[in-house]
């Protein structure tokens, strides 16, 4: 049986420029989902540094599958509504609206991603955008009030924000 370095080990480190480790954590993750319990679990880590390098990990694990994520929706959703740190906001805000929602988890996700629209930080507020066009793609309810945020963001917004929101407002376009 092979012997497995722990995640918080391979996070820990240096500082918020780089991500470690991350890219060895990840592809453990997917050869041994088992394990992924073991990532959600630091980002609740006592490090910032190690929370935000999980983070990362689970987006890009997300990218391809929810799969992995699905059994802990419930914690992503809380921690979601509860985290202050940035770095943990832009990633929640990518990897939650890939899960499987209920109608009442989606809104309960649209709350937090609102709330990340004040956020000081513009990849929060990208990223936050992004979620809630994702979440919007299954409510079609959610879909004008989205809409009219994106198109008030890509007037008001970043640089980023403007990009992001030019790209979104193409792909709401080419659904009319």
């Amino acid at each position: 049986m092979p012997v497995h370095r722990p995640f918080r080990e391979l996070l820990s480190g240096g500082d918020r420029r780089s991500l470690g480790r991350s890219a060895e954590v990840l592809a453990e993750v997917q050869a041994n989902p088992e394990r992924t319990g073991e990532l959600i679990e630091l980002l609740w880590d006592s490090e910032s540094v190690v929370r935000m390098r999980a983070a990362d990990a689970l987006e890009k694990l997300s990218r391809d599958s929810a799969r992995y994520s699905e059994p802990f929706k419930a914690e992503l959703l809380g921690w979601m509504a509860e985290t202050t740190q940035q770095e943990l906001r832009w990633h929640l805000a990518l990897i939650v609206p890939r899960l499987k929602l209920t109608p009442a988890e989606r809104s309960r996700a649209a709350e937090s991603l609102q709330l990340y629209l004040s956020d000081r930080s513009s990849i929060v507020k990208t990223c936050a955008m992004q979620g809630l066009w994702d979440l919007s793609r299954e409510d079609a309810a959610l879909r004008a009030s989205v809409t009219d945020t994106i198109r008030e963001l890509t007037r008001t917004g970043t640089a980023a924000t403007k990009a992001r929101g030019r790209k979104l407002l193409t792909e709401v376009e080419a659904e009319h």
